[in-house]
C-alpha cells in the first residue's frame, strides 16, 4: 500500500513538472542561412556628367559610394537578393513563421577615400530577372506606419577583408509581413553634406564563406 502511495505521489509530481516545463519554454526557433543569388545581385552606377546609368548584372564585387578617381565621379548603388521560397536551394522561410531575429553577413574588399562611410540600406522589391534604371532611385518599401524601411551604418576602414554582420530584423520582418518572395536590399551613402566614400562587397557565388549571407531565426 505505501508503495503504491509512492509511486501515485511520484506520478503527481511528474505531471507538475511536465506542467510547468511546457509553461515556462517558448516555442521552438529554427535557424537557416540563405546565400544571396549572385545573377540576381548587381550594381548601378550613375553618371552625373553624361546623365547615364550603368547597370552591371552578377558581378564577383559589387559597389556602392562615389568613385572619384573617375573624373565624372560616377555614384554607384549596390543591390542584394536572398530568396525566401527556397528556389535557389536553401531553405525556405514558411510564409507564416514569427521572424525572431535575422543578420546580414558582408565581406567587404574595399573601403577608399574615407575612413568612415555613412551609408544606408534600403529595403526594396526590383526585378529579379534584372535590374533597370529606375531602381537606382526607387523608394524604398514602407512599414506599416508608413515611414521608410531602412538602416544606417557605418563602414570602416578597418572593415577591409573581414565579415561585417548587420541586424536587419526589422527589414526581415517587414518582408516577412508582406509576404515577398526575396529579401531584397540596396547600399547606398547616407544622404549628408558632401557624401564620399566607395565601398567594395564580396559577391563571388562559388566562394561560400565570403558570399553574403542571410540568417534567420524564426518559429
Amino acid at each position: 500500500m505505501r508503495k503504491r502511495w509512492i509511486l501515485g505521489m511520484v506520478g503527481v509530481l511528474a505531471l507538475f513538472l511536465a506542467g510547468c516545463g511546457s509553461g515556462d519554454s517558448g516555442p521552438t526557433t529554427v535557424i537557416v542561412d540563405i546565400l544571396s543569388d549572385q545573377p540576381s545581385d548587381g550594381d548601378i552606377a550613375f553618371d552625373p556628367v553624361a546623365n547615364s546609368f550603368t547597370v552591371t548584372q552578377g558581378p564577383d564585387t559589387l559597389f556602392f559610394g562615389i568613385d572619384i578617381l573617375n573624373p565624372n565621379f560616377p555614384e554607384f548603388r549596390a543591390f542584394l537578393d536572398f530568396p525566401l521560397d527556397g528556389s535557389t536551394g536553401y531553405p525556405a522561410i514558411p510564409l507564416n513563421a514569427t521572424i525572431v531575429s535575422s543578420v546580414l553577413k558582408v565581406s567587404v574588399t574595399s573601403v577608399e577615400f574615407a575612413r568612415t562611410i555613412p551609408a544606408l540600406i534600403d529595403l526594396v522589391s526590383y526585378p529579379v530577372r534584372g535590374l533597370t534604371p529606375a531602381d537606382f532611385n526607387s523608394d524604398p518599401l514602407t512599414f506599416p506606419d508608413g515611414s521608410f524601411a531602412f538602416l544606417r551604418i557605418d563602414f570602416l576602414a578597418t572593415d577591409v577583408g573581414i565579415d561585417v554582420a548587420i541586424d536587419v530584423t526589422s527589414l526581415m520582418q517587414e518582408a516577412q509581413r508582406r509576404g515577398l518572395a526575396d529579401f531584397q536590399v540596396r547600399y547606398l551613402l547616407d544622404f549628408v553634406p558632401n557624401p564620399t566614400g566607395f565601398v567594395g562587397i564580396d559577391d563571388q557565388p562559388t566562394v561560400a564563406i565570403t558570399a553574403p549571407r542571410l540568417t534567420v531565426e524564426y518559429f
